[in-house]
Formats: structure tokens, C-alpha cells, sequence
């Protein structure tokens, strides 16, 4: 490994890691990535039935989309926890700090599987998962960032790209390996049984994923990197402050924040849980298959990421990034137009030849009420939860707002105020509609596409995960490049998970929202657009372009 050094003018010697060694550090730290990452995302994987268990509500949509909330929750502790192992990791080393990370997510990540169900303990029970999901987020702050900098600071620079871009397809792997638990767990469990209690078997197996990625851990040494600025005194007084009080650093956090960590977070969360919400919910695909395509494709999709940062080792960091982003804003609708297509070929020809319409007075749909202000509200609610696309029609003022609701379904139109619907009773009134809409061609049952649909959306689910790779493959490389060592946990860490946390922690809640506010499935993909969008300016203006190389202020 070259020597770095660790402030500019300095020249101290950094020991070369041998080969065996720098392969029990990318393997141990992918490991633990993979295997923390699992705890985070077995989380969203079973979402449908978590909500069930810990959030019931005759809102189907409410359920979910505060499931998704409570995911979003441990997002949005990612930057404290960043803050406070990015302290730790750069005050008192690389190596014990994500040895305390992994610890805290794989204890957070069993507990949610121990929590007694809401209808046993009420409210206790969404509350303890808040909490789990708090643990669980300021863990994984500390955890990318430690992984990605100790590869870095092992790796010979015109290699750093392709030894880090494990780290990267690790997240993806800790994704598979949920997939992977669960669909297992479904073969080996009754489906009953699974739905009871066998849910909480893939949480409580990251005791035992917690118990080989320690035993992994503890067998590595520091990182050379901070190994020579501790011995030359050289380590930072308050890595916090000087994140933002090194010249040039505040540049470099919003380049990070909006250019890199923005751009990658919304794609690789639109290509994964978009994708996998999107296939269960709207084009009502059979679970146990929707499980199998996202295991194939994002398995598959694994070797992009190392191929693009072995690939950015040569060309630079930015470039892969800028034609990612590029390529993203052209083809992120086509895609899932297709995907849509292929995946539930009925629901599109019942569309287009029996399309939905509502008029009413006071005709909105408020997805977090417990219970809708109108008819006509509660009219939009059923056909979201039935994934049916509709358009709201106005009509004249009425002076009865509870009594004026019509529907129109293709050439039929029906008037809803006086006995169309039990509106007090749920369950007739789901069963009235969804008959009405099943007699003007709608099919409700859980879809089995043809093979070939399979493949096809297999193929376009791996080029959402090329996508993907190329706005993340080359990302641990490039921010351990763009920060000074003394800092570089804190620096490249709060950005980084600032981005993820906010930017693609609340991609799943904002765009349910924006499907349920909008009956169109295909709505939500607007946050994601506009995310890239102004993240590939920042981009374009601050990343450095040109081969690879070190931290240096005269560079940045």
C-alpha cells in the first residue's frame, strides 16, 4: 500500500497489509456488512405482516404506511449514530467502533422478533418496535462507515475502488440474505403458522449472524491509516467540529450529501423496496414469487458493483456516477411501465378499457386517518387498497357532502349515497366493490405471470440494480478519498447517512403517500426523479474528475 499521509506535509510511514491479511479484512468486514445490514432490512422484507401484528387498523393503508414510518424512524437515526461512532471512530479507532455497531444491531434486530403482538400489550407493542428501530438506525450509522474507511485505508489505491465496492455489494447482499431467510422460513413453516408466530424466526437469527460476525471482527487489526496518526499524535481533538471547520470540508459534506449519498440512496431504494412493494401490492403478485424474483435479481445484480468499482479504479469516481444518474432519470418510468406490464398484464387492459371515476363532494383521501371524513374518502381508500387506479371527477356543490358519492367503472356509473355501499360495515362493503369491479373485468386474485413475464421482469429489475451500481459501486472508495484521515469517519459518515437516512431512509413513506393521494401506482417514482435530479447538478459541479487519488488540500 502507498504511503498516505495523514494531514498534508506530514510523511509518515504506513505498514503494507500483506495479501492474506487485506483478504480476512474485505471478508470479515463484508460479512459483518451483510450481516447488519440483514437486521435492517428483514424489516421492510416482512413489512405486510409486521403491520398486521404491531399496527392493525381497518386502513390497510394506515397499517402499511406507518410500518413504513416506523422503518423510516431508524433512518432518520442514522445521522446520530453517525455523529456519535464517527466521534469514536476517529478518537479511538476503525476496529472496535463497528465491533460495537454490529453488537447493538443484531441485539435490537432479535428484540423485534421477541415483542408481543399489539393485541396482546396495545400500544406497548408499536412503541418497543420505535424504540428496537432507534437502536437498530443509530447502529447502523456508525456501521458503513467504519466498514468502508477500514477496507479503504487497507486497500492499495488503484485498487481501493474494486476492494470497497465488496463493502457496497455487501448492503445488496445483506438485502438477498433477507429474501433468502424469509423464503425459507415460508417452505419450512405452514403458511398459518408463519403468518402467527413463524415471522419472528428471521429477527431472532441475528443472534447467531451477530455471533459469527464478532468472531470475524475480533480477529482483525487496526487500520494502518489511523494505527500511524495515533502513534504520531495526529488524531483529531473533536472530530465533529473539525468536520466542519476544515478548510474546504462544508464543500465537500454538501457534495457529498446531495451529489453522492442523495443520488445513490433513492435508486438503490426504488430498485429494491419500490420494486418489491410495488410487485406485492398494486400488480398483487404471489409473495412467495415476488420473494424469489427479488432474490435472482438483486443476487444477480451483485456483481455490478464490484465490476463498476473495479471499473471507476481506471476512469475516476465521478463518471460512473454521472452516466448512473443520467441514465436513471431516462429510464426509471420505462422501466417500471414495463415491469408493471409483465408482472399484472390484466390490471393495465382493465384500466384502460374499465377506468375508474369518483365524483363527489369533499372527495379526498387522507391515508393517515384512522377513519375518512367522507364517503367519498372512504370510496378512494377501498380502491387503494385494492390497488385500482382512479381518477377524482369534480362535481357541483352539494349541500349534502355524505350523501353525494358516484362511481364510474368503464360505461357503468353508480350512484353510491343511498345503499350503494354499507359504508359502517368493512368487510361487505370491500366485498361489494371489489364484485362490481371484478364484473367490468378487474381480477383480484394473486397473480402468477408466465414465464416469460418472470424473466422479463428479472431483466429489468437487474438493470434498476445496474443502475444502482453505477451511483454506488465506487462510493466507499470515493468518500474515503474526499476526507482528510483525522476525520474521515466523522466527515464522509454524516452526509453519507443524512442522505440515506432522510433522502432514501423516507423514499417507501413519501412515496406510498403519494400513490394513495393519487390512485396512480406509478406516482411515486416523481420523488425518486427529482432526488437524482438535482443531486446529478450537484454532482456535475463537485465531485473531482480525473483518475483517483488521495485526500489532499490542494485537490479538494
Amino acid at each position: 500500500m502507498a504511503s498516505e499521509a495523514v494531514n498534508p506535509g506530514d510523511d509518515i510511514a504506513i505498514r503494507e497489509p500483506t495479501q492474506k491479511e487485506i483478504r480476512l479484512v474485505i471478508a470479515a468486514s463484508s460479512a459483518g456488512t451483510i450481516f447488519e445490514w440483514y437486521d435492517f432490512f428483514i424489516y421492510g422484507t416482512l413489512a405486510t405482516i409486521i403491520s398486521q401484528a404491531f399496527f392493525p387498523s381497518d386502513n390497510a393503508t394506515l397499517a402499511v404506511l406507518l410500518t413504513w414510518a416506523t422503518f423510516a424512524i431508524g433512518f432518520a437515526f442514522r445521522p446520530i449514530g453517525a455523529i456519535l461512532f464517527g466521534y469514536m471512530g476517529d478518537k479511538l479507532g476503525r476496529k472496535y467502533t463497528f465491533l460495537v455497531t454490529v453488537t447493538m444491531m443484531g441485539i435490537a434486530t432479535a428484540g423485534v422478533g421477541l415483542i408481543p403482538s399489539a393485541e396482546s400489550i396495545g400500544i406497548a407493542a408499536p412503541l418497543i418496535v420505535i424504540f428496537l428501530r432507534i437502536l437498530q438506525g443509530l447502529a447502523l450509522g456508525g456501521e458503513y462507515g467504519g466498514a468502508a474507511i477500514y477496507v479503504a485505508e487497507h486497500a492499495p489505491p488503484e485498487k481501493r475502488g474494486f476492494y470497497t465496492s465488496f463493502i457496497q455489494a455487501s448492503v445488496v447482499g445483506g438485502f438477498v440474505l433477507s429474501i433468502l431467510v424469509v423464503i425459507a422460513c415460508r417452505l419450512l413453516i405452514p403458511a398459518d403458522d408463519f403468518a402467527a408466530w413463524g415471522w419472528r424466526v428471521p429477527f431472532l437469527l441475528s443472534i447467531i449472524l451477530l455471533g459469527i460476525s464478532l468472531w470475524m471482527r475480533l480477529k482483525l487489526s487496526e487500520s494502518p491509516v489511523f494505527q500511524a496518526m495515533k502513534a504520531s499524535g495526529e488524531t483529531a481533538g473533536n472530530p465533529f467540529v473539525e468536520s466542519f471547520t476544515y478548510p474546504g470540508n462544508k464543500k465537500r459534506i454538501f457534495v457529498a450529501l446531495f451529489g453522492v449519498a442523495g443520488i445513490l440512496t433513492v435508486i438503490w431504494y426504488t430498485a429494491f423496496f419500490s420494486g418489491l412493494s410495488f410487485l406485492r401490492g398494486p400488480m398483487r403478485m404471489e409473495d412467495g414469487l415476488v420473494e424469489m424474483i427479488m432474490l435472482i435479481a438483486g443476487g444477480l445484480s451483485m456483481v455490478f458493483y464490484l465490476i463498476v468499482g473495479k471499473w471507476s479504479d481506471r476512469v475516476g469516481r465521478k463518471k460512473p456516477i454521472i452516466i448512473g444518474a443520467v441514465l436513471s432519470l431516462l429510464l426509471l418510468f420505462p422501466i417500471f411501465w414495463g415491469i408493471g406490464a409483465l408482472a399484472n398484464p390484466g390490471l393495465r387492459a382493465s384500466a384502460a378499457e374499465a377506468p375508474v371515476a369518483v365524483s363527489g363532494t369533499s372527495c379526498d383521501y387522507d391515508p393517515f386517518a384512522e377513519k375518512q371524513a367522507t364517503q367519498c374518502g372512504i370510496l378512494l381508500q377501498d380502491l387503494t387498497s385494492l390497488g385500482v387506479p382512479y381518477d377524482v371527477t369534480p362535481r357541483l356543490s352539494d349541500p349534502t357532502p355524505m350523501t353525494s358519492t358516484h362511481m364510474t367503472v368503464g360505461d357503468l356509473t353508480l350512484d353510491l349515497s343511498d345503499g350503494g355501499l354499507d359504508w359502517n360495515d368493512t368487510t361487505t362493503r370491500k366485498e361489494t366493490l371489489t364484485s362490481v369491479l371484478e364484473g367490468k373485468g378487474y381480477n383480484f386474485d394473486k397473480q402468477t405471470p408466465p414465464a416469460a413475464n418472470i424473466a422479463g421482469i428479472v431483466a429489468l429489475l437487474l438493470v434498476l440494480g445496474g443502475l444502482s451500481a453505477l451511483t454506488y459501486g465506487s462510493v466507499a472508495a470515493l468518500l474515503s478519498e474526499m476526507f482528510p484521515p483525522k476525520i474521515r469517519y466523522s466527515s464522509m459518515s454524516i452526509p453519507y447517512h443524512i442522505g440515506a437516512g432522510y433522502l432514501g431512509g423516507f423514499l417507501p413513506l413519501i412515496a406510498g403517500y403519494i400513490v394513495a393521494t393519487t390512485g396512480n401506482a406509478y406516482s411515486g417514482l416523481w420523488y425518486t426523479w427529482i432526488v437524482v435530479a438535482f443531486g446529478l447538478l450537484v454532482a456535475w459541479w463537485g465531485l473531482p474528475s480525473g483518475p483517483p487519488r488521495d485526500f489532499s488540500d490542494d485537490a479538494s
